[in-house]
């Protein structure tokens, strides 16, 4: 399991105790493990990302290192999604072959620093990011203590994580690294080997967090998070990604140690976060200068940032906070992130990627080149490959791992949180998951072993249920009405047992709050957990999204294979229009009439741009689109 805390509302489980079986994530997971892995190895090969292993050896990494200062990160996360697969064949080892002698005698382990030519180690612990390499080093080894035991990989994960807490420790180097993520490392592998000085490390490295021990650069300390103690923050700010790990580090030293006003800082910092500054999709990060969260309200689709690594990152936080409080609503986000995010980034094939998820394609793209690397986040279809290749081999971790996110027991039973064909196995329990979603929203959970006394199944009933008729059928057939939150079933099961809970997956209008300004007048559709989409595919040759206007009066439909059909037109009045001024007085009498009309196909946005170059959005212009009149707030 990628997550163990010693203490906490709820207890994680493993990949030996959940399997999936079948659905929309087997396919995916299938994807990734007979393509992606081995997509993201031959690339590191190509672009000799760990090759740079072997030129440190050999005394040639002057002038042959290739890749940005981080690449080794990248060979780990790979390192770290091979651990989970079992190994991923022998790819796993042969990898560490190439490390492990790149390693110094003290600990220390960096192709891009502490070699002649090179800068001295910790130098610049602003954009070194030596620290956060160490981070997914260190994951990948834990990966493989829970994997599969103590193997070299591991070995050269905890020598790297002794010698940090030599080195920053106390009476060390009082600093913390420019991109978090060696924090939840230090705590992970501090509950894989139970040595305390792991964590009393993880504690320091959160503690001098916004001490101003950085220096203040181009996008200011508040970029990595240096502006503010932890405690002393109201929302997450700077780059999404560094602000997602550092939470996900607090949380677990929260958790280890007890302080229960860290977790609670955390907790406000996310809630006023998903309030304001996140995407109908789960996606962070609306600036793409500094990958950054904006202001409240600030987010436009069209720029959405909204990176594939946040969108993980994001999952990893709601998880933890998931188990250390039990509260559903953290769930529900991981949910909405893992589907929207999480799944949109790889192509079908598993060999492309998107870095930036946008909400909003104004131009077709072209497709990148198949055999060089794209500019990173500059690609309009998904690359191959990046420059910045950080969000494939963080995919290729997470659908590794999966399973191990669907579920969670305690002592009064075993709870489900996300849904898929599973097999579910733990104690004394046995359960066996049958599901459509995110298709359909019917969830049949059998009981094929369980104990001779009563124990209580829990299943999540998701906020975007709110308004509907969700409803839980008990093994006696007895049926009632399921709020969002949880539901719950407390008896002595007998194998052969079944409950059924029944979510209302169909499509809805959804409206943006009127502080978003820059979806004022718009409408988006969901249907269940997905957000959907208009590409300009499915538009009559030669138009694109933005001529789309869709008639709020009648409620969308399902359409044909997946998708969804609204009314509208997709007719480009002013094509043609000769007005030298863009802006003309508005008329309320005055408005699109509805000859013409006719039904606009809906798809999931995570399956946008399978089909070749297209435009793409997400918030549709209604026809009456106007100023809210009525509250401005």
């Amino acid at each position: 399991m990628p997550v163990a805390p010693s203490r906490g509302r709820l207890r994680p489980l493993g990949l030996d105790e959940v399997r999936i079986t079948g659905g929309f994530w087997a396919r995916r997971r299938h994807t990734n493990a007979t393509a992606t892995l081995d997509h993201c190895h031959d690339w590191m090969e190509r672009v000799r990302w760990i090759g740079n292993f072997r030129a440190a050896v050999a005394g040639r990494i002057q002038h042959e290192r290739r890749g940005r200062e981080f690449a080794d990160s990248d060979v780990y996360k790979l390192l770290e999604a091979m651990a989970w697969e079992g190994g991923h064949g022998n790819a796993l080892d042969a990898i560490t072959e190439a490390i492990a002698p790149a390693q110094e005698p003290d600990g220390y382990l960096n192709t891009a620093f502490d070699r002649p030519g090179q800068q001295a180690r910790y130098s610049d612990l602003e954009w070194g990011h030596e620290l956060y390499c160490y981070g997914h080093l260190i994951q990948a080894g834990v990966a493989q203590i829970r994997a599969g035991g103590d193997g070299e990989l591991a070995k050269i994960a905890r020598r790297a994580a002794d010698h940090v807490c030599a080195t920053f420790g106390p009476g060390g180097i009082e600093r913390v690294c420019g991109h978090p993520v060696i924090e939840p490392a230090l705590v992970e592998l501090a509950r894989a080997t139970g040595e305390q000085r792991y964590l009393d490390q993880a504690r320091l490295f959160v503690d001098r967090r916004g001490r101003r021990t950085l220096a203040d650069g181009e996008f200011g300390r508040v970029y990595y998070q240096d502006d503010l103690p932890v405690r002393q923050a109201t929302v997450f700010r700077g780059h999404a990604v560094r602000a997602l790990y550092l939470a996900s580090g607090a949380v677990d030293v929260a958790v280890e140690t007890g302080d229960d006003d860290l977790l609670a800082a955390v907790v406000r910092q996310w809630e006023a976060t998903v309030a304001r500054r996140t995407y109908l999709t789960g996606g962070m990060g609306s600036h793409h200068r500094d990958e950054a969260f904006g202001d409240d309200f600030v987010l436009p689709p069209d720029r959405a940032y909204s990176e594939t690594c946040a969108g993980v990152a994001s999952v990893m936080l709601s998880w933890r906070l998931l188990l250390a409080t039990g509260e559903s609503r953290f769930a529900d986000l991981a949910e909405r992130t893992l589907f929207n995010v999480v799944a949109t980034s790889p192509a079908e094939n598993g060999r492309a990627f998107f870095y930036a998820n946008t909400l909003h394609r104004r131009r077709r793209g072209t497709v990148p080149p198949a055999d060089t690397d794209s500019p990173r986040a500059e690609s309009s279809l998904r690359a191959p490959w990046f420059a910045v290749s950080c969000c494939p081999t963080n995919v290729a971790r997470t659908l590794a791992l999966l399973p191990a996110y669907l579920a969670t027991a305690d002592d009064h039973g075993i709870q489900l949180h996300q849904y898929a064909d599973a097999e579910i196995a733990t104690g004394g329990l046995a359960l066996t998951v049958r599901t459509d979603y995110p298709h359909g929203g019917s969830v049949t959970v059998r009981v094929d072993r369980a104990p001779d006394h009563p124990w209580t199944l829990s299943l999540r009933v998701p906020d975007w249920t709110r308004g509907s008729a969700a409803r839980l059928t008990a093994p006696d057939g007895s049926r009632r009405a399921a709020a969002p939150g949880t539901a719950t079933v407390t008896q002595v099961f007998r194998p052969g047992d079944e409950i059924r809970l029944d979510l209302p997956v169909r499509p809805r209008w959804t409206a943006p709050d009127p502080r978003i300004d820059a979806v004022r007048g718009t409408l988006a559709v969901e249907r269940g957990p997905l957000v959907y989409c208009a590409e300009s595919v499915d538009l009559p040759y030669g138009h694109e999204v933005d001529v789309v206007r869709v008639d709020p009066s009648t409620a969308p439909q399902d359409g044909p294979d997946g998708t969804v059909v609204v009314d509208g037109d997709a007719t480009d009045d002013d094509a043609q229009s000769e007005e030298p001024w863009p802006y003309r007085p508005f008329d309320a009498a005055t408005g699109p009439s509805a000859a013409g009309r006719a039904g606009i196909v809906l798809v999931p946005y995570h399956s946008w741009a399978n089909r070749g170059p297209s435009t793409m959005r997400v918030w549709l212009p209604t026809h009456d689109s106007r100023p809210d009149s009525t509250d401005d707030r």
